[in-house]
């Protein structure tokens, strides 16, 4: 086994190797950037490097000072993590000609499997199943455009160097082609450095099934089971679960066999996962093989009790795999919830900020349990513009489906995380849903279902009132004197007592009555209702709600002027309205489109004189790795570009102007 390892990633990834290689007793080296100066991943590892500026292209993806920093600091393999460095081939061959070993792959199974065209032509050799598709060397966009056609509408076009969902389009209509033919280019060569794509048919009503493969230097292979990871937006994962439901003992093992065969066709070595589209009938075709581990391998571990991390390591240092094929069994169910910073009732806009809160359901963390969390930041840390968006992976276990799902359910109402938009209410409507209860996968699933997924009402107005009602008493009872002719509260010697509050809950002004009445009952009044409220509180966060009987447990949390309450109906972010304070405020003037986040602009879609109309596409923004278009709100001329293309620009930084037509 190694002494000392570098991990050449950031994040949960780098935290989750370097508590694997501490169990193991070997040291780890972090390598970090401008903005990771104070990241968690640093402070997992025994010694730390700077690599360079916040952005990747600076640091993460700067691999010859990696290597420097490996040298100088004694390390005898990299880790690569996943993203980033992971399935590049001339990092890994780096690697090897500088004496280190590369914790996956050898060289030649990336390149092999990198290229997307040449994998399929391969795996036809070894007999995978394969989409029918384009995937040749010719890029010709008339070309692109006539084998689509050949092919059949609809199509899917893909970065052929690709992965995680970038560079992808689907396409419908012949006319949308050479659009999203453009647009997969530019996110290609921006993510990739490859602007060359394939073309596949689009399969209806997809699932998308993946394969653990794990092989190692002295020649066997095996494969760890599948997971199901059907529930995607922008073709990325969502949610990940293991086993797949519906799996046959006879499908796993043809799947199994094919995912094998995938691997053994390139030398594979390390973990790695051969993904297949499977149609409803349980048909399967090879989609593509990520050389490296995937961020959903903690469901894998979770029903077969590995530890994956160990594994790569023991076959980088030369042993054999731990286990036969015959060896492995399933136990149980696992389901795996990416929790990111964004915003899904905005088209799942990325959002940046600080973690002003970040509590999480009790859980053991990089291992395997019945609730785990992985997590590469916690309150306090920053989430910035320059990486994925993924803020923590929460994993639960369970003798069955139905008991996994109750757990995810438990686990999900008792994470709260304030200080930026996150999808946490939505992973738990989506994981309630009747299509994922009731097994009904696609990866159409969260579009099929967005009537009861989107623009969701939250925790009801009135019990979002009391809960900051009871927050606010708390806290002033924290710090009262017994002395009553001191106290905050209404106290009086005779008659009841009202105090008002004016409150802004999901978007609407609410103004709030809270009357005291003589004989020690309290009434609350809200949206033009009133009702008996009682109050249990312990200390400022956590309270007990009694309205009209009914009883209510909300944690609140204070951040400025605003009170985050979460309860098992969901959450609410709650803006105390000081009137005084804000008074002779005014709305903004009208006709301008803002950057809803950092990032860079790539292109502008019209230009000054132009008459645009509502929701016409004006300009794409790069930022988390994924390109956003910003759209006009309304009709108008485009009067003003504030910006050139490629300049980087900050959040809600003004892009262009509108003015009304004449």
């Amino acid at each position: 086994m190694f002494k000392k390892i570098l991990i050449a990633n950031r994040g949960e990834i780098a935290c989750r190797v370097a508590a694997t290689a501490r169990r193991l007793g070997v040291k780890t080296v972090a390598v970090y950037s401008d903005a990771d100066a104070q990241a968690r991943h640093v402070r997992a590892c025994d010694e730390a490097v700077h690599v360079g500026g916040p952005a990747p292209r600076d640091s993460y993806l700067q691999w010859q000072r990696i290597l420097e920093a490996a040298r100088k600091t004694g390390a005898e393999a990299v880790h690569p993590g996943y993203g980033f460095l992971s399935e590049n081939e001339e990092f890994a061959q780096a690697c090897a000609d500088a004496g280190l070993v590369f914790i996956g792959p050898p060289p030649s199974a990336i390149r092999a499997m990198g290229l997307k065209a040449e994998s399929k032509r391969l795996m036809e050799q070894a007999g995978v199943p394969l989409v029918p598709g384009y995937h040749g060397a010719d890029q010709d966009p008339a070309l692109l455009r006539r084998e689509a056609a050949r092919i059949g509408y609809p199509v899917l076009i893909k970065a052929s160097a690709g992965g995680g969902g970038k560079g992808m389009r689907a396409v419908h209509r012949d006319e949308e082609f050479d659009a999203a033919l453009a647009s997969c280019k530019r996110e290609a060569i921006s993510s990739f450095g490859d602007d060359a794509v394939l073309i596949e048919r689009y399969v209806q009503r997809p699932r998308h099934i993946e394969i653990q493969v794990f092989g190692d230097s002295h020649g066997d292979c095996v494969y760890l089971f599948e997971r199901d990871c059907s529930v995607q937006r922008r073709h990325q994962k969502v949610l990940e679960e293991a086993p797949a439901p519906g799996m046959t003992p006879e499908r796993r093992a043809e799947m199994g066999a094919a995912a094998v065969a995938a691997a053994r066709a390139v030398g594979y070595q390390g973990a790695g996962t051969v993904e297949f589209i499977a149609e409803q009938d349980g048909r399967f075709y090879f989609m593509e093989m990520n050389t490296r581990l995937q961020v959903e391998h903690p469901v894998t571990e979770a029903i077969t009790g590995l530890d994956l991390v160990e594994w790569q390591l023991r076959v980088a240092a030369g042993e054999p795999l731990p286990l036969r094929q015959q060896d492995l069994r399933i136990h149980g169910h696992a389901i795996e919830a990416r929790i990111c910073a964004e915003n899904p009732d905005g088209g799942f806009l990325p959002a940046t900020g600080r973690l002003s809160v970040a509590r999480w359901p009790a859980h053991d963390a990089f291992r395997p349990a019945d609730v785990r969390i992985d997590s590469g930041v916690g309150e306090g840390d920053e989430i910035s513009p320059y990486y994925d968006s993924m803020i923590a992976k929460l994993i639960v276990h369970g003798d069955t489906r139905e008991q996994a799902l109750a757990r995810l359910d438990a686990a999900l109402r008792d994470t709260h995380i304030v200080g930026l938009h996150t999808n946490v209410a939505f992973l738990r409507r989506c994981a309630a849903t009747d299509s994922f209860t009731g097994a009904d996968l696609d990866t159409a699933l969260i579009e099929r279902e967005r009537a009861v997924l989107f623009d969701q009402p939250g925790l009801p107005v009135a019990q979002a009132a009391a809960a900051v009602v009871a927050h606010t008493l708390a806290e002033e009872g924290l710090t009262e004197s017994a002395d009553p002719w001191s106290r905050r509260d209404g106290w009086r010697l005779f008659g009841a007592a009202q105090r008002r509050f004016e409150l802004e809950i999901h978007g609407e002004h609410q103004t709030v009555l809270l009357a005291r009445h003589h004989q020690g009952s309290q009434s609350l009044t809200v949206a033009g209702q009133t009702v008996n409220l009682s109050l249990r509180s312990d200390g400022a966060e956590q309270h007990e709600l009694y309205l009209d009987g009914q009883r209510v447990q909300v944690r609140t949390y204070k951040v400025g002027e605003q009170v985050a309450v979460f309860g098992a109906d969901g959450s609410a972010l709650v803006t105390e309205v000081d009137v005084l304070a804000h008074a002779g405020q005014g709305t903004g003037e009208g006709g301008r489109l803002s950057a809803p986040m950092p990032g860079k602009l790539i292109a502008f879609l019209a230009q000054p004189g132009d008459s645009v109309s509502k929701g016409q596409p004006l300009a794409v923004m790069e930022a988390m790795k994924m390109e956003h278009t910003i759209t006009a709100p309304r009709d108008g001329v485009v009067d003003e570009l504030l910006f050139a293309v490629g300049d980087q620009v900050g959040d809600g930084a003004e892009l262009l102007r509108l003015r009304a037509q004449a």
